[in-house]
């Protein structure tokens, strides 16, 4: 099964990511209702860590496939699959909007880690996008698997730059 299946999958049937996406925010909001100014003591923060996450990485996914599909597929934004390209990512926002209300994100376990990786990911983006529109490397002609695999490859070596440099 390819990526593409999958969405297309997900797309057909799209009962569960719904659900999956609705439910993680009403959580966070009923969380925030019986735990309200409690946020920082252990039950809650690492409920709101487990949230943070449940959202977070999918929404994340979606928008680095968002990221290539525009600028190096040269995709239309008309193309956008609303269950799998839009709805994480307006859940991931909404879950760490109530999740920040009830408690500093800074307190939640974890959640520097997924700022620390999206920032990596933006830097490896910017560069590979530089790469390509100086035509050292074309990116758009390559398969999505490669240039996941590509993109792993660059966040371990840029990962292990950055830890040497900062010991240094």
């Amino acid at each position: 099964m390819t990526l593409k299946e999958f969405f297309d999958l997900i797309g057909d049937n799209p009962f569960y990511i719904i659900a999956y996406f609705a439910l993680v925010p009403i959580t966070a909001l009923i969380a925030g209702f019986m735990g309200k100014n409690e946020g920082h003591i252990s039950p809650w923060k690492y409920l709101y860590s487990t949230l943070i996450y449940m959202v977070c990485i999918p929404g994340i996914f979606a928008i680095t496939l968002n990221v290539y599909k525009f600028l190096f597929e040269r995709g239309s934004i008309l193309d956008l699959d609303i269950y799998t390209q839009i709805l994480p990512v307006i859940s991931m926002i909404i879950t760490i909007l109530l999740v920040r209300g009830n408690v500093a994100l800074d307190r939640v376990p974890g959640f520097g880690k997924l700022s620390g990786m999206v920032t990596m990911l933006t830097v490896l983006f910017v560069f590979m996008w530089f790469l390509e529109k100086t035509r050292i490397i074309v990116f758009s002609y390559m398969k999505i698997e490669y240039f996941l695999l590509l993109l792993v490859v660059f966040l371990f070596v840029f990962r292990l730059g950055w830890s040497k440099m900062m010991r240094a």
